[in-house]
């Protein structure tokens, strides 16, 4: 009861916060645009971030956070428009969306569906919220304990969780994650002061910061691969505002399903690797098994709506956790969010719900504002978002061109960056056609000092012992952990059949 109570007042003080109207109107401003980059097909809520992220220079932080984690969970809304009415998904996360709401949309019925797509977000994105209010202080103060040894172990942690759960190739999820670590080393060394990798250019001298990384890989490389597949949209009807009520029998059968998808959602995304794309997948399969009527799927069924629209939006709120309390981005989003806190200041972690409390509880409490802005706007709004989205697709990419080419420059005020992030998206435009993920690169960017920082300080403590990190309790936990989730997926189908034989 004490902690809840405690929870209780930090609240209150975060609705202060979060309800002053400049930061109502940066979530606002972050939400609306964030439904925008979801819709988009070929932007995804990484690129968003990144893109907008130089238009924060000028704000306070708990402005720029609010505005850009509006983008973030809003973009998951945004995705089921177009999935639904065009069958093009705007976000990786609502393909799922695609199998059966494009059908809905078919039958006259895409209004039922994505009213309950945007009802099951508000529920899941609320419950997340919730579970980050009563969750986060206590995993922030057990992490109070942890040393450089514990760190790097959960670092380490994290980067085989990326690995084990990666939706694409193991072995080239690996590659993407060295790739990041090579470019994190650019710059000098902190501790020797020496220049690495800078091929005697004071350009580099600095390093290649995250910002022209994250634009490059996620926002011109996406753009790249989006004018070579040319996406064509053929809409469906456009529904008016009543037709966007599902029946008495469409709520029923969505209850379980939002339920179901809130919390398996919230789990996936707390673990690193796991995200919104993988919860929305693993909900339809669930959805799916648990189903009376199962070759109803992919034929328009509503089930097949709610369940991972509630995944993906909870999967988001389950990034979070890791993120404030530890300091370890979720998902790629969440990655480009860490960077920006690391902008300002910041250092996401333990400590930030000590040093920083408004800013924290400013951010959670602008979340319960936000998902209440979303629900209004996913209804209210469905035909106008719809009108457009009917611009052609190639004047919305040379818009993004446009943002990513002044975004790299903004920052730094410098050519050379303009340049990096060009070839930083070919890059990305080449790892996309590889089917290399292009999310393990950036957070190996994000996380790669920090890490050779609390190793290095290890060593330097244990004299240079590698014992150090299997000497306390929390890092053999941790080492064991990092051990089992990188032997548990491979050895998962010889399980499955040995069970059957059994």
């Amino acid at each position: 009861m004490e902690h809840l109570h405690t929870v209780l007042n930090h609240l209150l003080m975060g609705f202060g916060v979060a309800l002053t109207p400049a930061n109502v109107l940066y979530g606002i401003v972050g939400v609306v645009f964030g439904t925008f980059v979801g819709a988009m097909p070929g932007i995804g809520a990484p690129s968003g971030i990144a893109m907008l992220l130089p238009l924060t220079f000028g704000m306070n932080p708990t402005s720029g956070i609010i505005m850009l984690a509006g983008i973030y969970y809003g973009s998951q809304y945004g995705g089921s428009i177009t999935s639904i009415l065009v069958n093009v998904p705007g976000e990786a996360s609502s393909v799922v969306t695609c199998l059966d709401g494009y059908q809905m949309a078919l039958k006259g019925r895409a209004g039922a569906a994505m009213a309950v797509a945007g009802v099951g977000s508000f529920v899941a994105g609320t419950f997340g919220t919730i579970l980050i209010m009563l969750m986060a202080m206590p995993v922030a103060n057990f992490a109070l304990r942890f040393g450089p040894a514990e760190e790097f172990t959960i670092f380490l942690l994290a980067f085989t969780c990326l690995i084990s759960f990666a939706s694409e190739s193991r072995s080239k999820t690996l590659v993407s994650i060295m790739l990041g670590l090579v470019i994190a080393t650019v710059g000098i060394d902190p501790f020797l002061g020496r220049s690495r990798m800078t091929f005697g250019s004071m350009d580099l001298m600095g390093g290649i910061d995250f910002i022209t990384v994250a634009i490059g890989i996620f926002g011109l490389g996406e753009v790249l691969i989006g004018f070579e597949e040319n996406i064509k949209m053929q809409f469906t009807k456009v529904p008016r505002l009543r037709e966007v009520f599902p029946t008495v029998a469409e709520w029923k059968a969505s209850y379980w399903p939002i339920i179901r998808g809130s919390v398996l959602g919230f789990c996936v995304g707390a673990v690193p690797g796991g995200g919104a794309t993988v919860a929305s997948f693993l909900s339809y399969s669930l959805e799916k098994q648990v189903s009376r009527h199962p070759e109803k799927f992919g034929t328009g069924a509503i089930e097949g709506v709610a369940g991972p629209e509630a995944a993906n939006n909870s999967a988001t709120a389950g990034a979070m956790i890791p993120l404030l309390s530890l300091g370890i981005p979720g998902s790629g989003s969440a990655a480009v969010m860490m960077g920006a806190f690391m902008m300002w200041g910041l250092r996401p972690g333990p400590l930030l719900f000590e040093k920083d409390p408004q800013f924290v509880w400013g951010l959670i409490a602008s979340m319960y504002i936000g998902n209440v802005l979303l629900l209004f706007l996913n209804v209210a709004f469905i035909p106008a978002f719809v009108r457009i989205l009917r611009l052609p697709f190639p004047v919305m990419m040379s818009l993004v061109v446009i943002f990513c080419l002044v975004g790299s420059y903004s920052f730094g005020t410098n050519l050379f960056d303009v340049w990096t992030m060009l070839g930083l998206g070919v890059l990305g435009y080449l790892m996309k056609k590889l089917e290399f993920p292009q999310a393990p690169l950036v957070f190996a960017v994000i996380l790669g000092p920090l890490i050779e920082v609390s190793f290095r300080q290890a060593l330097t403590m244990s004299r240079g012992s590698l014992q150090i990190f299997v000497a306390s309790p929390v890092s053999v936990c941790l080492v064991m952990a990092a051990c089992l989730v990188l032997a548990v997926p491979p050895a998962w189908p010889l399980v499955r059949r040995v069970w059957r034989k059994g």
